[in-house]
């Protein structure tokens, strides 16, 4: 693997922790104020996620076509 798609899925990994830390929040008891944020955070998060799975996507198609 190369060391451009390993830091891609070590980022996306990243990724994925801060926003289940947001979706804890989200599912706690309702409290206006952390809950907005939370949602607001766990959605940019989210759209990151879905930006690195794209950009391993492509690695992953760079890396095959090299074979």
């Amino acid at each position: 693997m190369s060391e451009r798609l390993e830091t891609l899925k070590k980022a996306r990994e990243r990724m994925v922790e801060d926003r289940d830390a947001h979706a804890k929040v989200l599912a706690a008891p309702f409290d206006r104020d952390k809950a907005e944020r939370a949602r607001t955070k766990f959605t940019e998060i989210q759209t990151l996620i879905d930006a690195l799975d794209r950009a391993i996507s492509g690695e992953e198609s760079v890396s095959k076509r090299a074979e």
